[in-house]
């Protein structure tokens, strides 16, 4: 008996064909998922904006955000009070996601990850 997936000897396929798309079966896909990530690790990247005052906190991590790839985390280091408003303001306009915030010693710390 042959399954799908399998061919006449009852060796699996790393490819089916299913109405002339190529795709992977479920051990394959696991397998292209782990090369993928292993191949291309998420970035997290530290931006240094203390001393800035507003409105440039904002407009530098947008900077940032744009220069990074999706899934990348960007840690965002600032002491403008008014970032801890503007910040979160930026995300939700442009959609990314704000994993943590704190703030210590007068120092707001974001951590900013690309969607």
């Amino acid at each position: 008996m042959v399954r799908s997936g399998q061919g006449p000897s009852g060796v699996r396929k790393p490819l089916a064909v299913t109405a002339g798309v190529w795709r992977l079966d479920a051990r394959a896909r696991r397998r292209a998922v782990f090369f993928i990530v292993a191949a291309y690790p998420m970035i997290e990247k530290t931006i240094n904006l203390r001393g800035l005052k507003c409105p440039l906190p904002a407009l530098r991590t947008r900077k940032a955000l744009k220069a990074v790839a999706a899934g990348d985390v960007i840690v965002v280091e600032c002491t403008d009070p008014l970032a801890a408003i503007d910040i979160p303001n930026l995300l939700r306009q442009t959609g990314d996601a704000l994993e943590s915030s704190a703030s210590a010693d007068g120092v707001l710390t974001f951590r900013i990850r690309k969607a």
